[in-house]
């Protein structure tokens, strides 16, 4: 079995301008999912696809290929991962190679660890499955949720939930924002991630950040630290 790990990171960052390749603890952000991808011993392949020239050059000083760019047409703000994924396995299909198992692995993932992309490796094997995940469960039940007006006024989303207790509602989850584990055939098909036989696993709060803001980024460093990792003492 081929396996390959792509790596997104486009130069057209609009929240948090270059943030692929800022700095994050002494390495540029995408330096670390990478550093994972080749820790785990997974990968035959892991690649970034990027339409950059300077971030190319970040990913291949950090372990990474970038054989070719990304086109125009999965560059600008509209494109999705399914397009960029679909479009790294065609081209790679296209050049002779080709791969079973894909997993997309966020350059702003610098949580990500060995131990996690193997967890969701085995389950992608493991079970029948187009698509396995980390998620992370919501702190608060959503049935709870709250909906406000522009004068402040304030009203339940449900509420048919207002007298249940919290430990009688069913939990709900959200996407890691980590990597997605897919079959080669579910990126050329653009299989939805989320949908049809979906899988996945459960991680600690602690252990993820998404980033999209300047508070992201700073809570990303906070649980960077507060996990014991160690910042490059090469930098």
């Amino acid at each position: 079995m081929s396996v390959l790990a792509v790596i997104p990171a486009r130069g057209g960052s609009k929240r948090i301008p270059r943030k692929n390749i800022r700095d994050f603890a002494g390495r540029p952000i995408l330096a670390w999912p990478i550093a994972a991808a080749r820790d785990s011993g997974l990968f035959d392949t892991i690649m970034a696809s990027t339409d950059d020239d300077e971030i190319a050059g970040a990913a291949r000083k950090a372990g990474a290929e970038v054989p070719f760019l990304r086109s125009p047409a999965t560059a600008d703000d509209h494109s999705t991962l399914l397009d960029v994924l679909a479009e790294v396995v065609a081209t790679y299909r296209d050049r002779g190679q080709s791969f079973d198992t894909v997993c997309c692995l966020l350059a702003t993932a610098a949580l990500v660890t060995p131990e996690g992309l193997k967890h969701g490796h085995q389950l992608f094997r493991s079970g029948d499955f187009d698509s396995v995940f980390p998620v992370v469960r919501f702190g608060s039940p959503i049935q709870r949720a709250l909906r406000r007006d522009a004068a402040g006024h304030t009203a339940m989303l449900a509420p048919e939930h207002y007298a249940s207790r919290s430990q009688d509602l069913e939990p709900a989850y959200h996407d890691a924002g980590q990597f997605y584990w897919m079959s080669a055939a579910a990126c050329l098909a653009k299989t939805p991630t989320f949908s049809g036989r979906a899988g996945s696993f459960e991680v600690d709060e602690t252990e993820v950040q998404d980033i999209d803001t300047p508070t992201d980024w700073r809570l990303a460093e906070l649980k960077f630290a507060m996990l014991g990792r160690v910042p490059d003492s090469r930098a």
